[in-house]
């Protein structure tokens, strides 16, 4: 008898703005932040099993966590109980990288065990991370509060994106320590946008107040920022070291794409969609 399984697609996470606008009490952030999901991202496959266990394989898998340091079993011990599932992570996505590759994993582990079990999902989930909430419905959304706030927002209109990471990992808390002034405006009012161009220059008028204290903290990622100038918009991702270049076509993206590749081979670089 075949084991019963679920699959679930962890889409990489894009801050196309991100303002950070006070510090509470107890050292969480509050966010201003338009969130959308790229055509690239992890795999996760949960299979019915005695014991929790967890593999992690895949091109990106190095230097992965397999143990309770990873959000994917933090995840699945939410559920609580004593069901077992042998849950496959494959690495898609680089690490630290500021495009939510750790909370979408979690994300996409709690659908497919509340598939597998037959389950409702597990309260307060933003326990695991600030990006869990919003990776759990990958769409276009604003983002408030310390992540728990989702709202929605007028359709994005078609958009396609060359993402660049360039192999550097950089943890959050780090980025949020240099930064500053920890208050600081909100987006405004969220238009409608016919085209990817109009968008782009609606966005440029935004922020993403972590760009600068990451820089500070990884220089390399102006030199990403300057690769990608020939985009509609070039801005980091999160809180680093991804970063993202608008463009207004799939060959415009796949030309700059190819661009960036022929400069720097080492860095991990993809033409995606954004939606």
């Amino acid at each position: 008898m075949t084991a019963k399984r679920a699959t679930r697609f962890a889409r990489a996470k894009i801050n196309l703005t991100l303002h950070v606008t006070g510090l509470r009490d107890d050292g969480y952030h509050l966010l201003d932040s338009l969130v959308c999901f790229a055509g690239v991202g992890d795999e996760i496959i949960v299979t019915e099993a005695d014991e929790l266990s967890l593999i992690v394989n895949g091109p990106l898998s190095a230097g992965v966590p397999t143990d309770g340091l990873n959000l994917v079993l933090k995840a699945a011990q939410l559920f609580g109980g004593d069901a077992g599932a042998r849950i496959e992570l494959t690495k898609h996505l680089p690490n630290a990288a500021g495009i939510g590759g750790g909370s979408a994993d979690a994300a996409a582990t709690l659908l497919a065990l509340a598939e597998l079990w037959g389950a409702d999902l597990p309260e307060n989930v933003v326990q695991l991370g600030a990006d869990v909430p919003v990776c759990l419905a990958p769409s276009a959304l604003r983002m408030r509060g310390v992540g728990e706030k989702l709202d929605s927002v007028p359709a994005l209109p078609p958009l396609w994106a060359v993402l660049v990471n360039p192999r550097v990992s950089l943890e959050t808390p780090p980025v949020f320590n240099a930064l500053a002034v920890k208050e600081n405006p909100p987006m405004g009012d969220i238009p409608n946008w016919a085209n990817a161009t109009e968008f782009a220059l609606w966005c440029a008028a935004q922020r993403n107040d972590l760009q600068a204290p990451a820089i500070s903290l990884a220089p390399v990622i102006q030199e990403v920022l300057t690769a990608l100038e020939p985009s509609l918009l070039a801005r980091m991702s999160g809180s680093g070291a991804t970063c993202f270049g608008l463009c207004e076509s799939h060959s415009a993206a796949e030309q700059l794409a190819a661009h960036v590749r022929k400069d720097h081979p080492d860095w991990w670089i993809v033409a995606t969609t954004l939606k």
